[in-house]
């Protein structure tokens, strides 16, 4: 069975967009998508509130959290580790990735060849990395591209998300996994790697695996 789940989703709690949560999740039912992350900008817990909305819309889909966190080369989404508590602001991509991985959870860069607040090549030298993000929603096809050859270059996955910015772009891009997915076994379906990115805007499925 299955799981389409857009990995890379923001809401006004990323304070770049005005779109509440609640819009967001809804926005996600009526795509048919099994589930979304919140993956706010710079803090784990601006997403919090999303507990409760979590309680609410629960029988309908699956919502998690991350965070798009801003290490000082670029950009990457880490989920199943609560980075606030890290005093890593800003640190290293390279001491992220190790520390992250050290407690459990897992390291994915977003949009690596976009150029601003992306980390580009030096995903080649990454140890440790979980996958590296091959489809983002607002990203040119080309960005995306490189992202996906570089992903099979290294033998690593590639996720797929919207990086939506308002309620109308969720679900453009997601993540389809091979397994049946749920809040306990999350992080580690992330972790074995039974997935692969899809770009609704172009489709193109191709199993590597």
């Amino acid at each position: 069975m299955s799981c389409r789940i857009d990995l890379h989703v923001h809401s006004a709690n990323s304070g770049d967009n005005p779109t509440d949560p609640e819009d967001v999740i809804i926005a996600a039912i009526g795509r048919q998508i099994d589930g979304i992350a919140f993956t706010e900008h710079y803090f784990y817990g601006a997403s919090e509130g999303v507990e409760i909305l979590r309680e609410k819309y629960g029988n309908e889909i699956m919502i998690f959290r991350g965070v798009e966190f801003s290490a000082a080369e670029g950009h990457c989404l880490v989920f199943g580790v609560d980075t606030d508590r890290l005093s890593i602001k800003y640190a290293p991509i390279a001491d992220l990735v190790r520390i992250v991985n050290e407690r459990g959870g897992v390291a994915i860069p977003s949009h690596p060849y976009r150029g601003v607040n992306s980390i580009g090549d030096r995903v080649k030298g990454l140890a440790g990395l979980c996958a590296v993000e091959g489809y983002n929603g607002c990203n040119m096809h080309s960005f995306n591209k490189r992202a996906v050859e570089t992903a099979q270059a290294l033998s690593l996955p590639f996720t797929g998300g919207s990086d939506a910015h308002a309620a109308g772009e969720i679900g453009s891009c997601y993540t389809e996994f091979r397994d049946r997915v749920t809040y306990e076994n999350f992080i580690e379906l992330l972790k074995k790697g039974r997935y692969i990115g899809i770009d609704t805007r172009k489709i193109c499925k191709i199993w590597p695996f």
